[in-house]
């Protein structure tokens, strides 16, 4: 089907078809962008041409330890220069890039170190104990550490491990990229911050990748030459896989080891950040900083926010202070954000800003690098697109990931239908734009009537002194479920729990209102997500 009678001689050659990879954007930024600063960390000021000798180096140094193509190497590192290096090097030799998340407990980075076979470890000094203990728990011998010290945050090396610097410098500065001779061969092997039972393991694959930083150049409306600020964790869908896409530009990485308000208003200010993306806590953090924290600038910040349905107050306060937001959404198994809210220009210009902020808080419309993403039922069936039908976010595309590593039944079951089922359940209005009601598992189920705990929770961040809130599902002898309000407040401020109940009764249905309100810091993952199952939880022994 769609062939010509006649193709003798049109076959794939080297010279018309080459493998998608975002090791190429890398190879043709050290030649375009020679000059060009590519990775920025206080000092440490590479440009492309550097960038690309190290990378380089590190490919060849992981060679020389036995890495072999297919063979998984691990990073515990925060958003710093060797993070990014290592999505280039670890590759460029073959290997497949495992970033773990440094927040995680040591019984579950050693089911990593075990599960993903990590040959190597690429360990930050602040997490060599880390590293050490979950090797000790290892079923073999667990991964070579190499450690990264950063003494200038007070992070020395131990003296115990071989050094990264050390190991590049043994590395050959000729050493020949080992790029995949098919596109499908797996890249990265990332792991779901999954909230029972052990993570699964994501295997992403260089099609995927590569798609996905071409598809968010357009959505982003990005130029030459931006800076992007790497908040979004590194070991989070490879930071939404805005690494390999900073070359293809020209762009600056500018490296964060600890993500707070100074340290981003002075990225701003300082090294001319253009671009970020965060999670909505990331957007709570920049709107309540004290005027002693924040600095002057006069560009627009371009921020993509996922992570959460951000609250609506929270929108229309941030771009008051110059931040221009897009609200995105993805999941670990698709490389990060596959939706944008993408805007409508001229009908929606001249909306209110509160009207404009509750527009921005839907998912939206699939990139253009998915086929096809709606919400369907459960007999996978279109929903109505009519703003109140419930049904299931599905999509289809080539930046799906390949499977989950070692768990066919786990992958059969995620695909089923021919759609990757995202388990978020949303409404779809009459222009197709998804918005999220909540996930699965989230919803409340109050005397046989479903409440979505985002749209409680979007009411009570409008009230000036929440901070944050999570509204979950507390057990009830009459109702079964009521919700449940956990509140974080701002700083200074004091607000008694019958007076947030009542002020969430001003716009909710009474059923809707929560019944009870705790007052405590909310428990987050190290991407700002609220850890729901903990709350639900306190919830059921209140």
């Amino acid at each position: 089907m769609g062939w010509m009678a006649d193709e003798t001689g049109l076959e794939k050659t080297a010279a018309n078809y080459v493998p998608l990879t975002p090791l190429s954007h890398l190879r043709r930024a050290a030649q375009v962008f020679a000059d060009v600063d590519a990775v920025v960390y206080g000092d440490h000021r590479k440009t492309y041409a550097e960038y690309y000798a190290r990378c380089t180096r590190l490919a060849s140094a992981l060679s020389k330890l036995g890495v072999a193509p297919g063979d998984v190497v691990a990073t515990l590192i925060p958003n710093l220069p060797a993070q990014a290096e290592a999505h280039f090097g670890v590759p460029a030799c073959g290997g497949v890039l495992n970033t773990i998340n440094t927040r995680l407990d040591v019984s579950t980075v050693a089911y990593i170190f075990d599960h993903g076979a990590a040959k190597v470890a690429l360990v930050d000094s602040q997490f060599l104990e880390l590293a050490e203990a979950a090797k000790t728990l290892c079923d073999g011998e667990g991964p070579l550490i190499v450690e990264i010290p950063d003494p200038a945050a007070g992070y020395p090396a131990s003296g115990k491990h071989p050094v990264y610097e050390d190991m590049l410098a043994d590395g050959a500065d000729d050493f020949e990229w080992i790029m995949p001779e098919d596109e499908w061969e797996s890249l990265a092997l990332n792991y779901t911050s999954g909230t029972t039972g052990r993570p699964k393991g994501v295997v992403y694959h260089h099609r995927g990748a590569y798609l996905m930083t071409m598809g968010t150049v357009i959505s982003w409306q990005m130029v030459m030459r931006p800076k992007y600020l790497a908040i979004v964790p590194l070991f989070h869908c490879n930071g939404w896989n805005h690494t390999w896409m900073m070359p293809v530009l020209g762009g600056t990485l500018v490296c964060c080891r600890d993500i707070t308000a100074p340290a981003i208003y002075d990225a701003i200010a300082d090294e001319g950040v253009t671009h970020f993306g965060g999670a909505p806590i990331v957007l709570n953090m920049i709107v309540n900083a004290p005027e002693t924290q924040r600095r002057a600038f006069e560009h627009t910040v371009e921020v993509f926010t996922a992570g959460a349905p951000p609250a609506p107050a929270t929108l229309e306060k941030i771009e008051a202070l110059g931040f221009h937001v897009t609200q995105v959404y993805g999941l670990t198994e698709t490389y990060g954000h596959v939706t944008e809210c993408l805007w409508n220009g001229a009908a929606w210009d001249d909306l209110d800003q509160q009207e404009r902020a509750a527009i921005k808080a839907r998912q939206g419309v699939a990139f253009p690098m998915m086929e096809h993403i709606t919400v369907m039922d459960s007999d996978m069936t279109q929903i109505d697109r009519n703003g109140q039908d419930q049904g299931e976010i599905v999509m289809r595309g080539n930046s799906v990931m390949k499977g989950y590593l070692k768990n066919p039944e786990a992958t059969a079951e995620a695909f089923s239908g021919g759609y990757f089922h995202s388990g978020d359940i949303a409404v779809q209005h009459p222009d197709g734009y998804i918005q999220i009601s909540d996930r699965a598992k989230d919803i409340i189920i109050s005397g046989g009537e479903n409440i979505s705990s985002v749209e409680v929770e979007g009411v009570l961040m409008a009230h000036p002194a929440v901070n944050l809130a999570a509204v979950v599902a507390k057990p009830d002898d009459k109702w079964g479920e009521v919700p449940c309000a956990f509140i974080e407040l701002k700083d200074g401020t004091s607000v008694e729990a019958e007076a947030l109940i009542a002020f969430s009764r001003e716009t909710l249905a009474g059923f809707k209102a929560p019944k009870h309100v705790v007052f405590q810091e909310l428990p987050k993952t190290s991407t700002g997500k609220i850890q729901k199952f903990e709350l639900r939880k306190i919830a059921a022994d209140l």
